[in-house]
């Protein structure tokens, strides 16, 4: 995988480190790099509200890439990866990459496809609509602008991104997922025709890089048929479309790590196609990956004595946070025994004490499952020196 932190990518651009992106901040952050002679900004339809939807061109080679991102208004990760990579696409003609995938591909990218959404920071458009169950009837503006753009380009490769629910873990063993993959099926019968093994290809190609760079963390999406998604349907008009959704890590609370990884993995496998190496990986490599997994919780505070109301009690606490991604605001989820419950996390509290402070006062001393809690872990007692907190 190309190395995040090396001479190929730009730095991020600035402007874009939050995890809610509007339109006007990525095009204000966008405005110097679209001077650049080696892209092509092109206008190709208006949103609900009528704010502009846009593609941004690089290279002149044979094999068509479509890429488009923000088609849920509250998935920006790979809005800001993809502004990245037009960083450097921009100002980097002196690298060997560079001038690789300039001469082989023909690289097309919208990165904001539901700007309306964006703005109110919610999955649906203006009007309410999912875009990625659209893609049959066209009622959306926007998503009859994106099916338009492949129906002119006529791509050989589509790649549909998105950030997934953070609460996954990569089969039952695995850690939280950073990145899940998929080759849409064209069919209820899970059929392998050759668009879609095209797309498998590709696929175990990004994975393999992934798994290199985050081993543990890298899953396999559900393969349910879903006739009325783009993935779906580009797949079945020819274009090898492949699903990138982007989860989280922890410590990385803007998913600023995340967003540099998927700008270094998108590079990755424009270099591997422009040369043609994707073809030689192993199809085996997406197919055993393990599934994305889902999980009750996000963290489980176990063996610890638990101190509701100065009571003592030998029981297992479980978070749930509002915001999962940052791990703040906490509320309790459960307390009692968790042993076959699962989370994205565990802390071995055996011989501490989980002080639970309930910050919703319906009733003095007392706690109940959905409560926001404050959290203090300490040693030596319920009155002792504090460890940890949440």
């Amino acid at each position: 995988m190309v190395d995040p932190t090396s001479v190929f990518l730009a730095p991020p651009l600035p402007g874009l480190d939050t995890r809610r992106v509007t339109a006007d901040m990525l095009w204000h952050a966008l405005e110097g790099p679209l001077q650049s002679p080696w892209l092509t900004v092109e206008d190709v339809g208006r949103s609900a509200q009528d704010r502009p939807l846009r593609t941004i061109t690089f290279g002149e080679g044979s094999t068509g890439l479509l890429l488009w991102s923000q088609m849920h208004g509250d998935e920006a990760t790979a809005t800001r990866a993809l502004a990245d990579l037009v960083g450097f696409f921009a100002t980097r003609e002196e690298v060997d990459l560079h001038r690789r995938l300039r001469q082989h591909l023909r690289i097309t990218m919208l990165l904001m496809l539901n700007p309306d959404g964006a703005q109110a920071h919610q999955r649906e458009t203006a009007d309410g609509i999912d875009i990625n169950r659209d893609a049959v009837r066209l009622a959306s503006p926007e998503a009859r602008a994106l099916a338009a753009v492949r129906e002119r380009l006529q791509p050989a490769f589509g790649f549909n991104l998105h950030d997934q629910d953070v609460r996954r873990r990569a089969g039952p063993d695995g850690d939280q997922v950073a990145f899940s993959f998929l080759a849409p099926p064209v069919d209820i019968h899970d059929t392998w025709a050759p668009v879609r093994a095209r797309a498998r290809q590709l696929v175990a190609t990004m994975a393999a890089a992934a798994l290199d760079a985050l081993p543990n963390r890298v899953a396999r999406w559900s393969e349910e048929y879903e006739p009325r998604a783009f993935g779906e349907c580009f797949q079945r008009a020819g274009t090898s479309t492949v699903l990138i959704e982007t989860g989280a890590l922890r410590d990385d609370p803007d998913k600023e790590r995340l967003r540099t990884h998927l700008a270094a993995l998108l590079l990755t496998s424009f270099d591997r196609l422009a040369d043609g190496s994707w073809e030689q990986t192993d199809p085996a490599v997406y197919t055993g990956l393990p599934l994305n997994r889902p999980v009750l919780h996000d963290l489980h505070l176990t063996g610890g004595t638990a101190v509701v109301g100065g009571r003592e009690t030998q029981a297992d606490v479980a978070l749930l946070f509002d915001d999962p991604v940052a791990h703040q605001a906490p509320r309790l989820a459960e307390l009692g025994d968790l042993g076959q419950a699962t989370a994205l996390e565990r802390f071995d509290c055996t011989g501490r004490w989980v002080v639970i402070e309930p910050l919703d006062k319906r009733s003095p001393g007392v706690v109940a499952p959905e409560d926001r809690v404050h959290i203090e872990i300490r040693k030596d007692g319920p009155e002792g020196p504090i460890a940890a907190e949440y």
